[in-house]
């Protein structure tokens, strides 16, 4: 594929060669004609046109993020900016993880301000929002603080986004596949809300975190929890009927997904012991999220999360490429890796992930794409691999996590993998694809 794309880039001459940008930034689809009256074989028309079209999805995947970026920082100016590469941060605050009470009197003295703080204690975190000075924009305000305190983690309050995308309603058919049960362990989800009028998530457990106790549901959030525990005769999600710990880092307010409330919901499913936890949002490297995730990590919970859509040649985005986290990539009906999705060694799974059928508001189905859609049927089916007899009452296994589980229940599915592409594991699909035919039923035909 990329020997063909690179043989049309110079066939389609210079002005379609700026147009095709690589690296993680924008790539508009290609232009439908060739230059100087150039014509193709039929088999390369065919060839041009397919790839004309993938390009294009690639392009509307990244442009989605992108737009979804600049509406919030146009949008919400008062409380949102730009970090120096382009990635939504909240305006005026830096975070710090853990500082000791020198650390804090130092930045009290250059003229930071205590806005919040948050004791983290399941994990023995200590988490400071700072206010910049008055004054000085907050990538100064960082150098500044890391400056003052060269062995101390600060980093920007970053913002982190969805990984996919949904449009078109889709009938489903019922069938044994949304029958099926499982005995899986509860499962955890760091999202936007769950919805509450959805068939499909009927009589199942859910605990809820987040918004001071009030349900705020998001489309994203309430179809990434269909496809891990969705049940019903039309639906099966991966580890349908178990329990769902989900917490709601956006709760509708213009700074949702920031690491800080991030970080507070993975405090939470720490300390209500679920092993198993789906991330299916992406955004740039922070050094506090990592300290988190590595705490976590270490202590045997599995973190599941999509590489994300920004395309195979975009930078890696987190925390999917945090070391131990289960990164997960997505492919279609005939096994291909979606075109949009990132490459790399963070992958470690492939799942479905094109076109499938999720639950979403105010109820029914609609058709999503994306790497956010497929990481949720992975957690679903560790989860199964770390069944617990208590999933039904939404109660947690009496044991703790642990490495050696984790791993075991990794190792486990990587076996059960279809292998694809290269020998080995490989950076398009890492271990192989898992969950073929999942969501289940499949889609009405023809609809």
């Amino acid at each position: 594929m990329a020997r063909v794309l690179l043989l049309m880039i110079l066939l389609l001459g210079p002005a379609a060669q700026a147009q095709i940008a690589l690296g993680g930034q924008p790539l508009p689809g290609l232009p439908g004609g060739l230059p100087g009256g150039v014509e193709l074989p039929f088999g390369a028309q065919q060839t041009l046109g397919a790839l004309t079209g993938e390009a294009g999805r690639l392009a509307d995947a990244r442009a989605s993020r992108l737009l979804q970026i600049r509406l919030l920082l146009r949008r919400h100016a008062d409380v949102l900016e730009a970090d120096p590469s382009g990635n939504p941060i909240v305006r005026g605050e830096v975070l710090a993880f853990s500082p000791t009470d020198a650390a804090l009197a130092r930045a009290r003295g250059a003229g930071f301000s205590i806005v919040r703080e948050r004791s983290l204690g399941t994990l023995g975190i200590h988490l400071v929002v700072l206010g910049v000075p008055r004054g000085t924009a907050t990538s100064r305000a960082l150098s500044l603080l890391r400056g003052l305190d060269p062995a101390g983690t600060y980093d920007f309050n970053n913002i982190y986004t969805e990984s996919g995308v949904s449009g078109g309603a889709v009938a489903v058919s019922p069938g044994v596949g949304g029958t099926r049960r499982v005995n899986a362990a509860p499962l955890g989800l760091v999202d936007g809300g769950v919805g509450t009028g959805q068939a499909v998530l009927a009589g199942i457990v859910i605990q809820r975190h987040g918004c001071g106790g009030a349900v705020v549901p998001s489309a994203h959030g309430t179809e990434v929890a269909s496809l891990m525990v969705g049940r019903s005769a039309r639906f099966g999600g991966a580890a349908p009927g178990a329990a769902l710990y989900a917490a709601d880092v956006f709760c509708g307010r213009p700074t949702g997904g920031a690491v800080e409330a991030i970080a507070e919901a993975l405090e939470w499913l720490a300390g209500q012991g679920v092993p198993v936890i789906n991330v299916s949002l992406v955004g740039p490297p922070n050094a506090l999220l990592q300290q988190v995730v590595a705490l976590m990590v270490a202590r045997g919970f599995l973190i599941v999360a999509a590489v994300g859509n920004d395309g195979p040649a975009a930078p890696p985005l987190y925390p999917a490429a945090y070391p131990g986290v289960v990164g997960v990539t997505a492919v279609d009906a005939r096994r291909r890796v979606i075109f949009e999705a990132e490459r790399g060694p963070q992958v470690m799974f492939a799942a479905p992930g094109a076109d499938i059928p999720a639950a979403t508001l105010p109820d029914g189905f609609e058709k999503v794409r994306g790497t956010s859609f497929a990481a949720p049927l992975v957690a679903g089916l560790l989860a199964e691999r770390l069944g617990s007899a208590d999933s039904a009452s939404g109660t947690v296994p009496s044991s703790p996590p642990n490495p050696a589980a984790a791993h075991a229940a990794v190792d486990a599915l990587a076996r059960s993998a279809a292998h694809l592409g290269a020998p080995g594991r490989n950076v398009v699909f890492g271990y192989g694809l898992v969950g073929a035919g999942l969501p289940s039923p499949r889609p009405v035909p023809g609809k």
